[in-house]
């Protein structure tokens, strides 16, 4: 059968499944089954005799995001929260790995824009930290508190205000994305060159140590967080942009409700960050040194094997 004549007689079927991925259309459990089992028999139809066709892409596609469905229509025995976290988050990671490793390229280039800036610059700290937080930084150092400004303020006032800013940061990192992307590198932009001007600043006043002591305590979570939230804000924007073969409103609704979800499940981390700035950093200086080391690659490890590590390890799990 020639490949037009092909499309031709399974082109409305097709259409129908992609109605059903979107949530146009509901169908139970077996009909979802019988969908998929229609469709592998098309594309192993199309890789014997259109291999290197693009419809043997978009079935192989199709055919993915199917199974997908298939697999979270079925009855979850888990708490739904607990299944959030160890089973869809993770398998969202690994699906859209490629704009992680986007957002902590744009991360890392941004930041070192920060730190090179700062370097060939003296002014350029004051312009990005504002000159009077610099001055009273400044004014902490030669008391011998770098990271005195943290102290200021109650423990419960302090963690409210810094979680709300935490989410709000967050939120135009990830909402900004539907601006095609380029709202949220805009906003990575910003809170990285200000992040590598930042530490760059204390390491001109030889206390980059004594900073980090107080710093990272919430900023791995923090940071993280920050990356993984470009991350959800870059599926968004490509959702608009790369609409493969669906409509754009689809593509659309597909990738915002799976960045969404990438997007929630950074929440608990911001929380803890504010947490641990407003109740721990203010003592991390006068804390023991190895305690102070265990959080920081504590809160690291925890995010990091979260987000890096266990999607693969899920992955390679549910390979037959």
């Amino acid at each position: 059968m020639r490949e037009v004549a092909f499309i031709k007689q399974n082109k409305e079927k097709w259409l129908g499944i992609e109605h059903v991925i979107s949530g146009k259309v509901k169908k139970n459990p077996d009909e979802l089954s019988s969908l998929y089992i229609n469709l592998i028999n098309d594309l192993s139809f199309a890789q014997t005799y259109y291999p290197k066709s693009k419809t043997t892409v978009y079935l192989n596609h199709l055919s993915t995001l199917i199974f997908q469905k298939i697999y979270k229509t079925k009855r979850v025995e888990e708490n739904k929260l607990i299944y959030f976290y160890k089973r869809e988050v993770p398998e969202l990671i690994y699906k859209y790995k490629r704009y992680l490793f986007y957002a902590f390229g744009l991360f890392t280039l941004f930041t070192l824009i920060g730190v090179i800036s700062a370097h060939y610059d003296a002014d350029f700290v004051k312009l990005i930290l504002g000159e009077e937080y610099v001055n009273v930084t400044l004014e902490n150092i030669k008391k011998g508190n770098p990271i005195a400004i943290y102290e200021s303020g109650s423990n419960w006032g302090s963690a409210i205000a810094i979680i709300y800013n935490n989410l709000y940061v967050g939120a135009k990192l990830y909402i900004y994305g539907v601006f095609i992307g380029l709202g949220t590198v805009y906003a990575l932009a910003q809170n990285s060159v200000m992040l590598g001007s930042f530490q760059y600043f204390f390491q001109t006043q030889g206390e980059l140590g004594q900073s980090a002591r107080g710093i990272w305590v919430h900023g791995v979570f923090e940071i993280f967080s920050m990356v993984i939230e470009a991350t959800a804000g870059l599926i968004l924007g490509a959702s608009v942009l790369f609409p493969k073969t669906f409509s754009r409103i689809n593509s659309f609704k597909i990738g915002f409700k799976d960045s969404f979800k990438i997007f929630l499940s950074t929440v608990p981390f911001t929380f803890v960050a504010g947490i641990l700035e407003a109740f721990v950093t203010r003592y991390a200086l006068s804390m023991n040194l190895l305690l102070n080391l265990i959080i920081i690659f504590g809160t690291l490890s925890v995010i990091g094997y979260y987000y890096l590590i266990y999607p693969f390890i899920l992955q390679k799990k549910l390979k037959p």
